[in-house]
Order: C-alpha cells, then structure tokens, then sequence
C-alpha cells in the first residue's frame, strides 16, 4: 500500500468514482424534476386546458369549473388537499378581471394581480382571453406506476453505468500510476546497484518532461561516477608504476651492497641517493596535484615583468641546451604589458615546457621562447608566452591527452628519460587557477609549440585589491 504506484492509482481512481457519483446524482436528480415538469406540463397542455376551454364555450361562465379539475388524473383533489397531497401540482384559475374562481393552494388571494397575470397560462377562447391558470408544481410524487416505473428503470441505468465507469477508472487509473511510476521504480533499483558498485548502471530517459531530466540527471552522474572511478584506478596504477620503478632500483642496489655485490663506494651511496630524490620529486609533483585538483593551490600574484621573466627562463636553460647542441633563443615583443600572477607558479611552468622542448629535440635544432601581447576571451589585453621546438612532433590524438596525468607520448620511455608524467596536468592547473589557457600546436615530424596566456595588469585595477 507504501508503494507509489498504489498510492497514485487509489487516488486517480478516488477521485474518478467521486466525481462519477457527483455527476450520477444530480442527473438522477434533475432527470426527476424535469421529468416530472414534463409529466404536469404535459397534462395541463392536454387535458386541463382543452377541457377548460370546453366547458366555457359550453357554459360561458366559470360556475362549477371545480368539476373539470376533479375529472384529473391523480389523488383527490381540491381546495385544502396541500397538506394530504403536497407532492402532485396544484391549481389557481381566475376569470378574466384576476377574479380567483378555483383554487386547490388555499392560499390564494381573492384577485390574482398583474404581475401573476403576466405569469399565469392565459384561457384563450374565440380570441379572448376569459381566465388565467395558475400552476404550482409540486415535488416530484404522486406520479402514476408507469412514470414511477420509468424513473426507477432510468435510476437503475444510471447506477450500473456508473458501477461501470468507477471499475473503468479504477482499472485506468492503476494502469495510468503504473505507468507514471514505472520510470522512478527503475531509477530507484538502478541506484540501489549503484550505490553497490556497478557503476554501469543507466535508465532509458522516458516518462513526463521533469521524469526525464531527473533520469538524464542520474545517467550523466553515474557517467560522471565510473569515470572519476576509472581515474582513480587509473592513478593508483600510475602511481605503482611510476614508484615501483626507483623502489626496485633501491631495493636492488642495497641488496647487492648487503650481499657484497657491490663496494659500499661513494658512488653507489649516489646512485641510491639519486633514487630517493626521484621518489621525493615524485611525492611533490602528486601533493602539487592534488592540491591543483582540490583548488587548494596557495597562489601568490603580483605584477610580474614578463620580459624579464622570459630573459632569465633563457639564460637558466642555455647551458643545458648548448650542451645537447640544441639553439635556445628567445623572441620576446617590445611593447609587452606586466602580466598579474604568481611568478614562481607561472616559472615552474616556463621551465617544465622549456625541459620538455629540449628533451625532444635532436642535436643540431632550436628550441625558441616567445612572448606577445595577447587579447583574452573577456576583451582584457594579457600576454601569451610560447615554446617552440623542432622535436618529432604530436598527432591529434597524442595533443588530445597531452595534459592528462601520467600520459607519455612514448609509453616505452622509462621515468628517468621522460619525467613524472604530471609535469604538463599541473602545468594546466596552475595556469587555469591563475585566470589564464594552455594549449599546444603540432605536427608530426615539425615539432611542437606548446603556449599559455595571462591577464595583464589593468591600469584602473587596485593590485592591493587583488592580491585580497
């Protein structure tokens, strides 16, 4: 009885066999009464008024009239009877001045007035009017067996057709409730198996409009749900992987120097050293992430020279590049407007993008860093800063996951020749924390240029606002 769609049945059924019964009694009850209107209206038209104006034709006066009114089908009738038979019509008639001559009500006054004249049924013999009938109709009894017959068979019909139409909507108003509720029975079983781990789970979008959005709701969750869920296994194996590859070389070389393998040398002690600098590396680069993705990154701006940043992003890196036989240059525009961010986030990501460019690129090609002014989405002037290589270049699908988390263009590169694989998704988090985009363009074999944007300093801005 809890359940919806029994709920909803009962009270569409309730509220159809309510309303059947409202329509069912007052037709019975206005059938009655015009029924028997018909009945009196149909006696006085056929009997009582020809037989009037007979016996004025043949009389021509109204002396003895009461005889024609005792002729009438029905009980006795005549002047008092209202108190013995107060259901059957009663009779006023006056002759032609409104004097009353018969009278059954016995309340009627001695003349009737004009205005009951206007309303009275006029006796019209030879063209005039010689009286006016007065009907006062009574409550619907009295009738004769075969108009009593005929009301009883018409309140029958009523009654069953009406035992009828409730059974019809009580079963179309289950079916109705079923219906309406089917789409939420589902919903509810398809989140019970979701709350129990099958991420899977999705319903058909059906049912009324606010149904539908609910169910579409639910399927774009659940969607939402077994991704983050893939995600997360997808990072945990990340995170084994890319941790078990420095723990086994640990492991190894500190089994090798226990068993005498090798000589407990400076050398070795290095090796191991350099190991646990690549696990704490590693640790760093997933605590700035997490922060990254929890919007829990402490962010410092302030107006950053741009020019100057660039300049010094050259001269950190041109050793290193020199040393592969790699040509690091940089263009930077003359007119170039201070940018508003944390300079050493905005760093840390010009120096992972210059690190990446110089891995990639053979001896014997360029790596060159740009900045130019740059118009933002919102109609601000900002500055976009780029680094451009001459490595082996993207295809469309290596762009496309460029930025996720432990992705490598080269699946087979060990963490040692490729880096953590976070350095490019904590790149786009800080940029996009800090108001600012992050894309790349490439080809495949003509290198890469991978570029972010920062708003710049607006001249009305209050920085002491902003920093706020």
């Amino acid at each position: 009885m809890n359940k919806l769609w029994v709920r909803l049945g009962l009270a569409f059924a309730g509220v159809a066999m309510l309303a059947i019964a409202a329509v069912g009694l007052l037709a019975n009850f206005q059938l009655r009464a015009g029924f028997h209107r018909y009945v009196i209206s149909n006696q006085v038209d056929t009997l009582l008024i020809p037989a009037l104006i007979t016996y004025y034709q043949q009389r021509e006066s109204w002396e003895g009239v009461a005889k024609v009114f005792e002729r009438l089908p029905g009980p006795q009738r005549g002047k008092g009877r209202s108190s013995e038979h107060g259901h059957a019509p009663q009779y006023t008639l006056a002759d032609a001045s409104g004097r009353v001559v018969y009278d059954e009500t016995g309340s009627a006054p001695a003349r009737i007035s004009t205005a009951q004249r206007r309303q009275a049924i006029p006796i019209v013999v030879n063209d005039q009017t010689v009286g006016y009938l007065m009907v006062i109709p009574g409550a619907g009894e009295g009738q004769g067996r075969a108009e009593a017959a005929f009301l009883d068979l018409i309140t029958q019909s009523l009654l069953w057709a009406g035992v009828l139409a409730a059974i019809l909507a009580l079963i179309l108003g289950f079916l109705v409730a079923r219906q309406l509720s089917a789409p939420l029975s589902r919903l509810a079983r398809a989140a019970r198996a979701l709350s129990q781990g099958d991420l899977s789970q999705r319903v058909p979008v059906s049912g009324s409009e606010e149904v539908s959005e609910v169910m579409a709701a639910f399927n774009e969750m659940a969607q939402e749900l077994e991704r983050s869920e893939a995600l997360r296994r997808q990072m945990i194996a990340d995170i084994a992987h890319e941790l078990r590859t420095p723990l086994t070389v640990m492991q190894g070389n500190l089994q090798a120097l226990l068993d005498g393998v090798y000589p407990l040398t400076k050398a070795e002690i290095a090796q191991v050293y350099d190991e646990t600098l690549t696990l704490a590396r590693l640790v760093n680069d997933l605590r700035a992430l997490t922060q990254a993705e929890a919007g829990q990154l402490s962010l410092h701006p302030a107006e950053v020279d741009a020019r100057a940043l660039v300049a010094q992003a050259e001269a950190v890196f041109q050793d290193a590049a020199r040393e592969k036989g790699i040509r690091l240059e940089a263009d930077i525009a003359p007119a170039l407007p201070a940018i508003w961010a944390d300079i050493d986030r905005v760093r840390q990501v010009l120096y992972n993008l210059l690190s990446n460019a110089l891995r990639h690129t053979p001896a014997g090609g360029w790596v060159r860093i740009t900045a130019r002014p740059a118009s933002l989405p919102d109609g601000q002037v900002g500055v976009e800063i780029a680094v451009e290589d001459t490595g082996p270049g993207l295809t469309p699908e290596e762009q496309a996951h460029v930025f996720e988390r432990f992705w490598r263009a080269d699946a087979s590169r060990s963490r040692d020749q490729g880096g953590s694989g976070l350095g490019l998704t904590i790149a786009r988090h800080l940029i996009e924390a800090q108001g600012g985009v992050i894309g790349v363009a490439s080809a495949p074999g003509q290198g890469a240029r991978f570029w972010f944007t920062l708003p710049g300093v607006q001249p009305a801005s209050n920085p002491a606002s902003r920093n706020g």
